[in-house]
């Protein structure tokens, strides 16, 4: 499909244009309607002049409303109601009296006299300034709610980037504080060169923390590479028991989700299904399309959820080395993230699969980065 060459611009966009557009337009209109009402009824052409008088009139009047009613706008309904009950009115007969002068002083010979001419005319003026009125007041109404919808729509997209930032810089202390444990455990054993390795790969895993914005998004692509700088982080830890395994298709790549949505998914897996068990666990991250949808599954061959801590391992990962303490970390902040950027068009999903262990499937809407932009 062609691209526009330009961006179309709202009409309302620049109010003060837009309302002499109308205004315009809208006048042009009424004098081709009284144009061809004169014609209909085969009045002379040198009546003409007498219309255009009188539009002339009507727009300048107008003009005159919309400087006292647009100091009304801003007042209470009684006070706005009330004084264009007034104003109204008192345009009204001016108009009219104007009209009736100009077509008094055209018709000297005429037995029609003044105020004949001004009751004639008093109607047709009144039905077109208070069309007039009707519509400035509509108009405006409707650009304020419109202004009052917009502010409130930024707003919410205020709270809800600044709710996703709280969830994601959730995870910094979290995973930061289980790392630095592990190096501390490391120099005490007096291991310095694997706790400086792990040193670099932490600031290089954090230095990419700094650069992600908290409520932007990555491709899958980006997303795995993070990962494996985390879980080589994590290899120093458990070295051969920790066995990870991906099947990232290559449609999936480019797909767009959360910064830092699946190291919480491996790290819980670590807490419960590596660090448990003698043997340790293998760790799948699979990515695929579905449809018009990305999915993502994470699946370990731990113990599932037949073990003492399943609850727990349901809520979040800890922040102990020891016994799992329940923080609504791992798997509760990426179903409040996902709720938060996604609403009810996403999945989470957790399960047992049949030969065992313990999966989360994920299912996002497929976006990429240039359809995003």
């Amino acid at each position: 499909m062609a691209v526009l060459p330009f961006q179309p611009t709202p009409f309302f966009a620049n109010k003060n244009r837009a309302f002499w557009r109308l205004q315009c337009v809208g006048w042009l209109g009424a004098l081709v309607l009284r144009t061809m009402s004169l014609l209909a009824t085969g009045q002379p052409w040198s009546s003409l002049a007498l219309v255009v008088v009188g539009i002339i009139n009507g727009f300048s009047i107008s003009l005159l409303l919309a400087v006292i009613y647009r100091q009304l706008m801003g007042q209470r309904a009684l006070l706005t109601w009330g004084v264009t009950a007034v104003v109204l009115p008192l345009a009204v007969s001016l108009y009219a009296f104007m009209d009736a002068w100009v077509l008094d002083l055209s018709r000297p010979d005429s037995s029609v006299g003044f105020a004949q001419l001004f009751v004639s005319v008093f109607f047709f003026d009144a039905t077109l300034l208070g069309a007039w009125s009707a519509l400035y007041y509509a108009i405006n109404f409707f650009l304020r709610v419109e202004e009052q919808n917009d502010a409130l729509l930024r707003l919410e997209n205020q709270a809800t980037s600044a709710q996703l930032a709280m969830l994601r810089y959730q995870l910094n202390p979290h995973f930061l504080f289980n790392t630095l444990n592990s190096i501390s455990t490391l120099v005490l054993l007096g291991q310095t060169e694997p706790a400086n390795a792990m040193l670099t790969r932490l600031s290089s895993f954090l230095r990419y923390t700094l650069v992600n914005e908290p409520t932007g998004r990555v491709t899958v692509a980006n997303e795995v590479e993070t990962l494996k700088l985390y879980l080589g982080i994590e290899l120093m830890r458990f070295e051969e028991r920790l066995r990870t395994t991906f099947h990232i298709d290559e449609a999936a790549n480019e797909a767009l989700l959360p910064s830092l949505l699946l190291q919480p998914l491996v790290e819980n897996a670590i807490k419960y299904a590596v660090s448990p068990q003698e043997s340790g666990a293998e760790i799948t991250i699979a990515a695929q399309l579905v449809g018009q949808n990305l999915r993502i599954t994470v699946s370990d061959t731990g113990p599932g959820l037949q073990n003492p801590d399943s609850d727990h391992r349901l809520d979040g990962v800890s922040l102990d080395g020891g016994q799992p303490v329940s923080t609504g970390v791992g798997l509760a902040n990426i179903r409040d993230r996902l709720a938060q950027a996604y609403g009810p068009g996403h999945r989470f999903e957790t399960y047992e699969p049949a030969e065992g262990g313990f999966a989360v499937t994920i299912e996002i809407p497929f976006e990429r980065r240039d359809e995003a932009a």
